[in-house]
Formats: structure tokens, sequence, C-alpha cells
């Protein structure tokens, strides 16, 4: 058999293989998204046929006090949670990079929040938060600290407060990528850097930083979207108070389309977030590929 037949023949299988991922694809993500740029130029409150309405729902949202707040919110989580997240998770890495006495078990323990309830976590989170009867509270009057935070109950801590849980719930993901680039790092670089006279902090800033980037990069290309994406935290500890101050994005969708029934003003968000989302991608896609090419 001629080699473009066993080619034509490749094809074939791998598009057998890929297309139930391609109609799974479609039904669950292509065509929700394609429904929902619909709606988002209609007014429709589930209970009477959608009305189109053109722009009027974009013009709205770019008008309103709350929804400004709200990307204000959830700029503040991301630039926030991200490089924080990113900083220890690397830290981690490296400190179980270096051989330490039972690196499983602080691989498990810090992995675990991973794969742990986010409603159950938020739960446990939103007590030991508490500001009258919680745990973290009643240590830092232990300690001394008589004008206690009062958290999920303050527009100027409860932001934070989700955020630290944030950071400790992903910490772990973040720290297993960095770890799985670390140990890809070739031995000899580090012996030659060290016949030089390299230690320490030179070989992090000119050996470990330049040849971690593309797990650099793609960290923060994920983190960057789930952080975008944050709700479950937000629904269970403060449902987005007090006064709008933990509103975010998707929650934000999430009360114009399921508790207000303003289903085109929710798409015409979710359309803002899909643009958002979009956009970082291709610019963090980009800055990898060229700081990969130079580095």
């Amino acid at each position: 058999m001629s080699t473009p037949a066993f080619a034509r023949k490749d094809e074939r299988t791998a598009w057998a293989f890929l297309l139930p991922s391609l109609v799974l694809f479609a039904t669950f993500t292509g065509i929700p998204v394609i429904a929902a740029l619909g709606i988002s130029f209609t007014q429709w409150d589930l209970f009477n046929p959608a009305r189109f309405i053109g722009l009027d729902n974009y013009t709205k949202l770019f008008g309103d006090p709350i929804f400004a707040r709200v990307m204000g919110n959830t700029a503040y989580f991301v630039l926030l949670s991200v490089p924080v997240q990113m900083l220890i998770g690397l830290g981690c890495a490296l400190a179980l990079n270096r051989g330490i006495r039972g690196q499983t078990f602080f691989r498990i323990a810090y992995f675990l929040p991973v794969v742990t309830s986010t409603i159950a976590a938020a739960l446990v989170w939103a007590w030991l938060f508490n500001a009258n009867f919680g745990l973290i509270n009643a240590l830092l009057s232990l300690v001394g600290i008589t004008d206690v935070p009062r958290w999920l109950a303050s527009t100027q801590w409860a932001m934070p407060a989700v955020i630290i849980v944030s950071i400790w719930q992903n910490l772990g993901y973040a720290m297993v990528l960095f770890l799985a680039g670390l140990q890809n790092i070739r031995a000899d670089l580090y012996d030659a850097a060290a016949i030089d006279g390299a230690r320490g902090w030179r070989r992090l800033w000119f050996i470990t930083l330049p040849l971690l980037s593309p797990t650099t990069f793609f960290v923060l290309i994920i983190s960057i979207i789930g952080s975008f994406q944050i709700f479950e935290l937000v629904f269970v500890m403060t449902q987005a108070g007090p006064a709008n101050a933990t509103n975010t994005l998707v929650y934000y969708i999430y009360q114009n389309g399921f508790q207000f029934y303003q289903m085109g003003y929710a798409s015409a968000a979710a359309m803002i977030l899909f643009v958002i989302v979009l956009i970082m991608t291709l610019v963090q896609y980009a800055l990898q590929s060229r700081w990969v090419h130079y580095g």
C-alpha cells in the first residue's frame, strides 16, 4: 500500500477516535455558546417569548455601576490570588524537589485540597472565618489582637477571606505542575553551573526559572481562567455580600439569569466573560511562544 494510502487511513482512524469528543464538545460547549450569544441580543425572562433588542443588553451592562463593581472585584481577585498562588506553589515545588524526607506525604497534603469538595471546604472555612465564634479570630485573640477582623461580614475583609481559601484550595495543583517541570530539567546543567561557581539564587535565576518558563506560562493561563470563573466559594461563603463586596462576574451572571430571570442580560455578561478569557488566553500563548523562543 502506498504512503498516501497509509496517511489517509491514519487520518480516518484519527477522526474516528476524535468524533465522540467532538460530538460532546459541540453538544455541551459549542452549541450552548452560540445559543448564549443569540440570547444576549434578546430580552427573555424564561416565561415569555424572547424579544430581540439588539445591543441594548450590552449598553445597559457598561452603564451599570454594579457591573463595574463586579468587574473590579473580579480583577482584584485575579490579580491577588494568581500571583500568590503561583509563588507559594513554586516555593513548595522547589522544596519538594530537593529530595527531603516524607515527599509523598507532603505532596498528598498539598494536593488534597484540590480534590476536596469545594462546597464542603467553603462551609468549613465559613465557620473558621465567623466573626463571633470562628477559630481564626479566636487564635488572633489569643496572641493579643483585640480588634479582630469581621471577615465575611466586612466589606474590607470578605474578599481577602475568599482569596485565602482559593489559594489554599488551588495551591496543590500549581505545585504539582511546577514539580513536574522541575523534574524535567537536566541535572547536568546544575552540575555545569556548580563547576562555574553558580549556586543558590544564581542557579535559580539563570537556570531554573528560564527552563521552567513553559510550565510557568501554562500555570498562569490555567490559574487566570480558573480565577475568572470563581463561583462556588462566593456562593457558599458570602452570597456576593456584604454590599456586593465579593460579587464576581460568574456570580453576577448566575444572579441575573437564575434569580432575576434576565436571561438576555445574563447571557451578555457571559459573553463579556468569554471574550475576556479568550483574549487573555491568546495573549498568554503568544507571549509564551515568544519567550520560549528567545529564552
